[in-house]
């Protein structure tokens, strides 16, 4: 029994050795590999080594952007959406709080805010913004209200239908500020 117990756990070192091994030569540890181009210089018959071309391009596969966009792009490294939908989006809710801000999915979520003028009612927004490009379709806003009732307490109430509209028109106005003021750059 005890030869049995003493072989498997032999079986297990081997097993696990094995397996960091695999992982060391899979870290490459020898450094960049290097392969064999056609290009030989004459007279000498040895072939001349350098990097071998990725099937993701030149910089091999980049996840979260590169700094290589294009000036036609008027998105930034790093955000998912257009930036200036973004940015323009972020100065026109600015004075409510916000409770979320995805730059890759392009949503922002704002917390209930009460206007000083009217402590009775409260608004929340959400914007959606739809895209790279910066069109009058690329951005989506909801606009939720509420009332206070002394019993029930905070109440839904209807919202003026063109509020989304103009929210979503605020933003675009502003977005294309921002656009004109960095071309004037």
């Amino acid at each position: 029994m005890q030869t049995l117990v003493s072989w498997r756990t032999s079986r297990l070192r081997s097993m696990l050795l094995l397996a960091a091994c695999g992982v060391l030569v899979g870290c490459n540890l020898g450094g960049e590999a290097r392969y064999p181009t056609e290009d030989r210089p004459k007279g000498t018959g040895k072939p001349v080594y350098g990097r071998q071309e990725s099937i993701f391009g030149p910089e091999g596969l980049s996840i979260g952007g590169t700094d290589s966009a294009t000036e036609g792009e008027a998105a930034g490294v790093g955000v998912g959406v257009n930036s200036f939908l973004w940015r323009a989006s972020l100065d026109t809710v600015s004075f409510m709080p916000l409770v979320s801000a995805d730059p890759f999915g392009g949503v922002i979520i704002t917390d209930w805010f009460s206007p000083p003028q009217s402590p009775e009612e409260r608004f929340k927004v959400n914007v959606y913004i739809l895209g790279r490009a910066l069109r009058a379709d690329g951005i989506r806003a909801s606009v939720f209200r509420q009332q206070r009732d002394g019993v029930a307490g905070w109440v839904d109430a209807p919202v003026a239908a063109n509020t989304a509209t103009d929210m979503e028109n605020a933003i675009l106005t502003r977005a294309r500020q921002m656009r004109v003021a960095q071309l004037g750059e």
